[in-house]
């Protein structure tokens, strides 16, 4: 099983205009690599190893066309919820401006709580806690 100790990134994300093409595109090309679908939205998909979500598809939020970057962010994992309260506080303080409060957010599943910022050259930038034995006992192992 991997564990929020394992990783140094929470995740990454890529926009995509054509969902359903760039699902089926790496739904055929990522089981090469072990990397199978773990979470499916209407305006995104997700995969990666072991039911852990490190590669996810997307229409922009803003629901504005891809390009890119539009659509992309860098997610770094937390180890709590008290360390994404902390990125939080911290990037403002340091001047990035907030893109989403630390919370939940129902559309990344129960188990997701992270915080959203724009650093100073206008890169989105999150750090996001997953609580894994939450998603165990929604999700199942895998």
């Amino acid at each position: 099983m991997i564990t929020q100790a394992d990783k140094t990134l929470c995740h990454i994300s890529i926009g995509t205009n054509q969902l359903q093409q760039a699902t089926v595109f790496y739904d055929a090309l990522l089981p090469i690599l072990d990397i199978d679908r773990v979470v499916e939205h209407e305006q995104a998909v997700a995969y990666g190893k072991n039911g852990y979500p490190t590669f996810w598809l997307q229409i922009p939020f803003d629901q504005n066309t891809a390009t890119v970057g539009n659509g992309s962010h860098i997610g770094f994992m937390a180890t709590n919820k008290a360390q994404v309260q902390e990125f939080y506080r911290s990037a403002l303080a340091l001047g990035a401006t907030c893109n989403g409060k630390p919370g939940p957010r129902s559309e990344y599943g129960e188990p997701y709580y992270g915080c959203f910022v724009v650093d100073l050259d206008g890169h989105k930038i999150e750090a996001s806690f997953w609580d894994v034995e939450l998603a165990e006992k929604i999700y199942g192992k895998k």
